[in-house]
């Protein structure tokens, strides 16, 4: 039982980690990082995905989709336009340096190679910590991954993967794909935003003059 669910923590720990991945810049090493990982992957479309993104992937094709005026924005903040990007940024570090997390690529915080490495890495530490017979560590790790996917990788996981799925990109498309099966629908889409104001007749309303009490 312990194995079985220290296995299923590290294939989907590898299935997070390649999502990501496939949000990184292009660069040869980056070519070599894709195709290794890929032997460790069992989801057909991710190993679809390093195939086609050994002769796709391009660091102008990248910058042109994912840069300013792309049509796939893939950063947190742009789809939470009521939040204070500084207040993201800072509650995303916290959650990073928390658990030690310190990702090699370059990208902001919130762009989602960075948000989808987390939860591989905390898929890992999970998966450790059974080995170790650390059971609380492993809850801790499991419970943080599971609403940090809920709080911040559901909030756009959809809509990046609807922008990325006719681009005609195939390996961008299959990410999208993954990245959105992996977290599932944002729990929060069908709430109203704001509270509705009740609608109070206009009998109720009196214009007080000066020295009067209404």
């Amino acid at each position: 039982m312990q194995k079985r669910e220290e296995n299923r923590l590290l294939r989907e720990a590898a299935q997070w980690r390649m999502t990501a991945l496939l949000f990184e810049c292009p660069s040869e090493e980056w070519k070599r990082e894709v195709a290794d990982l890929a032997s460790e992957v069992g989801d057909k479309d991710l190993k679809k995905a390093a195939t086609s993104a050994q002769f796709e992937a391009g660091e102008g094709l990248y910058h042109a989709t994912f840069g300013p005026g792309g049509p796939a924005p893939p950063r947190e903040v742009t789809y939470r336009s009521w939040v204070q990007p500084g207040y993201l940024l800072a509650e995303l570090s916290a959650f990073y340096d928390a658990f030690a997390y310190k990702p090699k690529t370059p990208d902001v915080p919130d762009h989602v190679a960075v948000e989808a490495g987390f939860i591989a890495y905390l898929k890992l530490k999970s998966a450790f910590a059974i080995a170790n017979g650390d059971a609380e560590a492993a809850a801790v790790a499991s419970e943080t991954a599971e609403r940090f996917v809920a709080d911040h990788i559901t909030k756009y996981a959809e809509k990046l993967a609807a922008s990325l799925e006719f681009s005609g990109i195939e390996y961008l498309a299959l990410a999208g794909k993954s990245l959105f099966d992996l977290a599932g629908k944002d729990p929060d889409a069908a709430r109203t935003p704001l509270p509705v104001i009740q609608q109070v007749e206009s009998d109720n309303f009196t214009c007080s003059v000066a020295g009067e009490v209404p």
